[in-house]
């Protein structure tokens, strides 16, 4: 098979779909890998490595999807790339489609099969090709929102740790996922307050035994929850329906009651935001205020760390790859339940439930799609 990997274009996205590593394992494999110039040069990756590897240097993306029949990316395509894509070609990246009219509209259009990293499953129901990047988006949150305190950012001029006789910053974090467990690694290792809200009662057994008296855990009410928004410095928001747009948990009421100059970070923004006054931001310009709260809402949040990010993505999509070209798309897909449970789009048919009911759909079962019947 022939295997495109393009340049990513979207705002400060520095992340690459294969590293040479992975490209030499498809080149043993007996699969032509093409890859834009310049594609991993912002983290270290030349042309030259890729060469080495074996890959096929191309000047351009059009060239790339032109001539290429699996196109292998970091992030949904863009307005411009989707113009390039047929139903000859398999898209194999990260889409969140649910709050993305105008992607879901032009995948559909081009009768590509694709197939989204963020609902790829495995045996235990977990999502192993989203997991890396919302654990380094969990770290970073923690970071970013520390910034964001600053007095020079318009933050509280609250330190998240404090000092002795200074009480530290009280952090919230809604969900105790993955992204809020990598979250809360962060946040008590640098000496914050914080308070965990789940709806799970497992998950909040498993961190209390962590992590015993230094946390707080709550059930999530209504109640549970405004009460800890509004008196946060800082509320990370990491809840996730896989597939589907994130749930507005955090009302405009409850931000409003926030102290002035207190923070936000929506990390569940791929997928719509936790937060009825979020709005996707990029690098170039992340933070915004309303109700006198910052909000720190970058949809790639990873790909400010993107040689540590792709290294990471690398580690879980390469079997995927390797299946897919080995077996090609269809059988891999058939073979496979899990991967199955990653196809979103097929022959002009949305084929993952709650992206079919978010943007108004008919759902076609992904199998019957895939055979055409």
């Amino acid at each position: 098979m022939r295997i495109g990997v393009p340049r990513e274009i979207k705002n400060h996205e520095y992340r690459v779909g294969m590293t040479p590593a992975s490209v030499r394992e498809l080149n043993d494999h007996g699969h032509e890998v093409q890859v834009e110039t310049g594609a991993g040069a912002a983290i270290g990756f030349s042309d030259s490595d890729y060469e080495k590897a074996g890959a096929v240097i191309l000047d351009s993306a059009r060239e790339i999807y032109g001539e290429s029949g699996m196109i292998v990316k970091v992030k949904e395509p863009q307005a411009g790339e989707r113009e390039w894509l047929t139903g000859n070609h398999t898209l194999f990246t990260y889409l969140h489609l649910a709050p993305d009219e105008e992607q879901t509209r032009d995948l559909v259009h081009s009768g590509a099969l694709c197939i989204a990293y963020e609902t790829v499953t495995d045996g235990r129901g977990r999502l192993p090709l989203l997991a890396p990047m919302s654990e380094v988006a969990g770290r970073m949150s923690v970071q970013a929102g520390a910034h964001c305190l600053e007095k020079s950012m318009g933050g509280r001029g609250v330190l998240l740790g404090g000092v002795p006789g200074v009480p530290p910053a009280r952090v919230t974090l809604v969900g105790g996922g993955v992204v809020g467990q990598n979250a809360l690694a962060v946040a008590v290792g640098m000496g914050a307050d914080v308070t965990v809200i789940d709806r799970n009662m497992d998950v909040l057994r498993y961190l209390d035994q962590l992590y015993g008296n230094r946390i707080t855990t709550l059930f999530s009410t209504s109640v549970a929850l405004e009460q800890a928004v509004i008196h946060s410095d800082l509320v990370i928001g990491g809840v996730l329906i896989p597939g589907a747009s994130a749930p507005r948990l955090l009302t405009r009421e409850m931000i409003r009651q926030m102290p002035e100059g207190s923070v936000i970070v929506d990390v569940a923004i791929d997928q719509g935001g936790c937060a009825e006054t979020s709005r996707p931001t990029t690098h170039a310009e992340p933070t915004f205020v309303e109700e006198g709260v910052i909000h720190y809402c970058v949809a790639n949040m990873p790909g400010a760390v993107a040689r540590t990010s792709t290294l990471a993505l690398n580690n879980v999509t390469l079997p995927f790859i390797v299946a897919l070209a080995d077996k090609g798309p269809k059988q891999a897909l058939l073979g496979d339940p899990h991967l199955m449970k990653g196809l979103n789009v097929c022959n002009g048919e949305i084929t993952y439930q709650p992206v079919a009911e978010a943007r108004g759909y008919s759902y076609r079962e992904p199998g019957m799609a895939l055979q055409g019947k």
